[in-house]
């Protein structure tokens, strides 16, 4: 698999969103950064495709976060990559080790010019067989886990020096949105900076009908990768999610894993995201958020805690509209 691969065919008329997404926390204060390279092209209309171009830095000393969201034409684009992405929205680069780019709107604009240091060992939060398989509809997968950003980053006029902040490189796709879901991802614990989880917890609607819920995860802990994504795995898993507190418990023969993922509701950006076959839906954004997982080996009864003050990622993606979050872009 070439993690980094487009999936979008320029002139399609089914419908796609692509985006391939960095992000990033400083080491001990809760700052954060989530930049995305997007496609979007409706279903039906192959000429109304674009590139859009996000950005948010999100500051928990202040309790202020700044988003931008910037379309361009898809002419002025380029999506291409293997194992690293090469991708151009406008002026704005994402390559191999590195990214440029500059984006404004709403009377703020963000800026960056960042390298980026890591090992390609891609994680997959599905199944590998469903990556090919017709559903499900969107999917995700991140090709560099602890990735490490150094470089500047300008948010109306203001310098932010990143130094080391490490995160991850992410890449995810579909014809459509997924119809409800959390997601979370925290890249390296307090006193663990080598675990990495990605977890999700997901709907999908078919007609009136929606699944239960389904919650996929995977743990890189101790030099162990544990695959709790197999699909009977996932819909015996247990979880809660409410406006902005997600809980969750997943299992199989060898671990137990509980978790809960929250952030204050300031530290949470609203954005308006279009679905390829119509309509918006709604995420609720925040890179500052609490994660706590206690794992749990079920064969020698052994329990460990792992915490993350304020470097876990979280949103929910969602039709609500009564979630109180104001949408920045």
């Amino acid at each position: 698999m070439m993690p980094n691969a487009p999936r979008y065919r320029p002139g399609t008329t089914a419908g796609h969103y692509e985006s391939w997404f960095l992000r990033a926390n400083h080491p001990e204060r809760p700052l954060a950064f989530w930049i995305r390279y997007t496609v979007f092209s409706p279903r039906g209309r192959a000429g109304g495709a674009c590139g859009e171009l996000w950005a948010i830095v999100f500051d928990g000393e202040s309790e202020r976060s700044v988003a931008v969201k910037q379309d361009v034409p898809i002419d002025d684009c380029r999506f291409a990559g293997d194992t690293w992405p090469d991708v151009r929205i406008g002026a704005a680069t994402l390559e191999s080790g590195r990214a440029h780019g500059e984006a404004a709107s709403t009377g703020h604009t963000i800026s960056w010019t960042l390298a980026m240091r890591g090992e390609p060992r891609p994680l997959l939060l599905l199944p590998r067989s469903m990556y090919d398989a017709r559903l499900p509809r969107a999917k995700s997968l991140v090709p560099v886990p602890l990735a490490v950003f150094d470089g500047p980053l300008v948010v109306d006029g203001q310098r932010l020096d990143v130094a080391g902040w490490v995160g991850s490189q992410n890449h995810n796709w579909g014809s459509r949105h997924t119809d409800h879901y959390a997601w979370g991802q925290v890249a390296g614990f307090d006193g663990h900076p080598e675990s990495f989880l990605e977890v999700a917890t997901a709907r999908l609607r078919f007609g009136p009908f929606w699944t239960p819920p389904m919650t996929p995860l995977v743990l890189r802990h101790a030099g162990r990768e544990h695959r709790l994504n197999a699909t009977r795995r996932t819909l015996r898993a247990r979880s809660q999610l409410a406006y902005f507190t997600w809980s969750f418990a997943v299992a199989n023969d060898d671990v137990a894993i509980e978790g809960t993922i929250d952030a204050p509701r300031w530290a949470v950006v609203g954005l308006t995201y279009r679905n390829p076959p119509g309509g918006e839906k709604h995420c609720l954004n925040t890179k500052i958020a609490h994660c706590r997982l206690v794992v749990r080996d079920r064969r020698t009864g052994a329990t460990e805690i792992l915490e993350s003050a304020h470097r876990a990622a979280f949103e929910i993606l969602t039709d609500d509209r009564a979630h109180g979050v104001p949408l920045s872009v």
